[in-house]
C-alpha cells in the first residue's frame, strides 16, 4: 500500500522511537509546520529522509535522497517572534521512498510504501533474547568508554527485540551510514547483531584514543538548511 507524505530532507538519520528536535527557518518548511499544526497535513506526520551528501536538496537533485526514511510525528511546535519554529518530534514508521513530487506543495511530497519488519524464522526466534543481551552489553561498554557510565539509562527491560536496536542506537553517537543501515534492515535479529558490532567497534576506538564524544545535546541542531 502506498501513501503520500510531506518530506523533510535532513543531514541526519531518524530512527523509530528516537527524539528529533528541529529548528525551522526556511519558508517552505515554515509552511509545512503550519500545515502540520492546523491539520492540513493529517496526523501531524511527515517523512524525514537523509541526504546522501551535503546539507540540502534542491529541485534538481532529489536523487540525493536515501531510499528509506522514517516518519516524524510532531509533538510540540513553538513559534518564535520572527516566524521561525522550534519543533519537538519523534520517529515513527519506516518507509521506502518511491517517487518525489516537487510541484504540488511548497515543500517536497513523497509517494511512499511502508517498510515493516520481515517475520523472524522459528530457528532465530529462540536466539533473540541472547542477541538482545549481547546488544545491551555492547551498549553498556560503549557508554562506559564514551561517558564513563555517567547518566547511563538502558532501555526498559520490556523493550521488544524489534525496537531494542533503535533504542540503543539512539543513545549513541553513530555515523550516518551506520544509522541508515540499521534503518534499512528488516530483520530484528540482524539489526541486533549490527548494533552490537557497531557499538563494540566504537567503544574500542574510544578506548584506544582515550576520547570522549560530544554530548548528544550539543548535536540537537545540526547546521542543515530546512
Amino acid at each position: 500500500m502506498t501513501t503520500t507524505l510531506p518530506l523533510f530532507p535532513l543531514g541526519t538519520v531518524l530512527l523509530p522511537g528516537a527524539s528529533l528536535p528541529l529548528h525551522v527557518f526556511e519558508p517552505r518548511y515554515r509552511q509545512l509546520t503550519v500545515d502540520l499544526v492546523t491539520g492540513a497535513v493529517p496526523d501531524r506526520t511527515f517523512g524525514v529522509v537523509s541526504i546522501k551528501q551535503g546539507w540540502e536538496v534542491g529541485a534538481e537533485n532529489v536523487e540525493a535522497l536515501q531510499a528509506v526514511g522514517c516518519t516524524a510525528v510532531l509533538q510540540d511546535a513553538k513559534r518564535l517572534p520572527d516566524g521561525r519554529f522550534d519543533l519537538t518530534t519523534r520517529g515513527g514508521r519506516r518507509f521506502r521512498l518511491l517517487e518525489v513530487d516537487e510541484e504540488s506543495a511548497p515543500y517536497l511530497v513523497g509517494s511512499v510504501e511502508w517498510l515493516p519488519d520481515a517475520a523472524t524464522p522459528p530457528e532465530l526466534e529462540a536466539a533473540l533474547p541472547l542477541l538482545a543481551a549481547g546488544a545491551r552489553a555492547a551498549h553498556g561498554r560503549y557508554r562506559e568508554a564514551a561517558y564513563q557510565g555517567d547518566g547511563h539509562r538502558p532501555p526498559a527491560d520490556d523493550t521488544g527485540p524489534d525496537e531494542l536496536a533503535y533504542a540503543l542506537a539512539a543513545d549513541c553517537l553513530l555515523t550516518m551510514e551506520d544509522r541508515q543501515h540499521l534503518l534499512e534492515e528488516t530483520s530484528p535479529a540482524r539489526r541486533l547483531r549490527m548494533v552490537r558490532q557497531v557499538m563494540h567497534r566504537e567503544a574500542g576506538i574510544l578506548t584506544a584514543l582515550s576520547a570522549v564524544p560530544a554530548p548528544l545535546s550539543e548535536l540537537g541542531h545540526l547546521p542543515h538548511r530546512n
